[in-house]
């Protein structure tokens, strides 16, 4: 599934420019905490982007759908976990962490699905 194929190469793309800007650009502008936060967000988004990019491989080679759909559940939880965490890091609003978790219960989800899935491989 091309599409899969590039999202997820575009987190993966999106993922080293954010930590270079937060090594770099935010460096002594962020407290250590959350430039650990910022860290986080950015290692996340990259095993997940890569995570799509398998999904996408896999999706086409062994036409189950489900690897394409948990695909799509793992994007949603790149937006809400890094997401929430990057704007938490630059903005400091505590709140937003209360989005953290829910973007976490979408990875354990697809990751679900990925075992489901291959439950589903012939052979």
């Amino acid at each position: 599934m091309k599409v899969l194929i590039i999202v997820g190469a575009i987190n993966a793309l999106l993922s080293v420019v954010c930590g270079a800007f937060g090594a770099h650009g935010l460096e002594g502008k962020l407290s250590e905490h959350y430039l650990e936060v910022w860290e986080t967000a950015c290692r996340y988004q990259m095993y997940h982007g890569l995570g799509i990019i398998l999904l996408g491989v896999l999706k086409q080679v062994t036409g189950i759908q489900l690897f394409g759909t948990a695909g799509w559940v793992m994007l949603i939880g790149i937006i809400l976990f890094s997401g929430s965490l990057f704007v938490l890091a630059t903005s400091g609003i505590k709140i937003l962490g209360a989005i953290t978790p829910i973007g976490g219960v979408f990875f354990i989800a697809s990751w679900v699905m990925v075992i489901v899935a291959a439950l589903k491989i012939q052979g």
